[in-house]
């Protein structure tokens, strides 16, 4: 039981806790999605990442693996007492882009896609440098 309390005061401070300044050396991706949602760094380069509220990365090629959570209303029919409770949906996309810069900000965007969910790469003049792929979708 302890080992769990610690491990949750753990994640809860690193929540709390300011981003550290950006590496001029390397690249920044922050993550962004609507209040109720949930959008969190997850692996860079199949490499589970520190930090869940950015990715800092080297210049070139990576692949960026993120987590994203949302709620689906209910809605199976057929008398099922639970169907109108919401279903708590996540999803693991991928991101891959060769041309990280270094300096330069990044940015993840995501979105639910009816039981799917969808990612985009954007540079700092917003466009499109990347969409993600699902690796995997699953409800609980």
């Amino acid at each position: 039981m302890r080992p769990l309390f610690f491990l949750i005061l753990l994640t809860l401070g690193a929540c709390a806790s300011p981003l550290p300044t950006p590496d001029p050396q390397q690249a920044w991706v922050s993550l962004y999605a609507r209040a109720g949602y949930t959008l969190m760094a997850h692996k860079l380069d199949d490499r589970q990442t520190r930090d869940g509220r950015y990715f800092q990365v080297s210049p070139g090629a990576h692949a960026l693996d993120v987590r994203f959570q949302f709620e689906m209303a209910g809605g199976s029919g057929g008398g099922d007492k639970y169907a109108s409770e919401p279903t708590q949906i996540t999803c693991q996309l991928r991101l891959q882009y060769d041309g990280f810069a270094a300096g330069q900000q990044y940015r993840i965007e995501a979105r639910p896609m009816s039981y799917k969910a969808r990612a985009w790469l954007y540079d700092s003049q917003r466009r499109v440098l990347a969409r993600s792929k699902v690796l995997r979708c699953s409800t609980f």
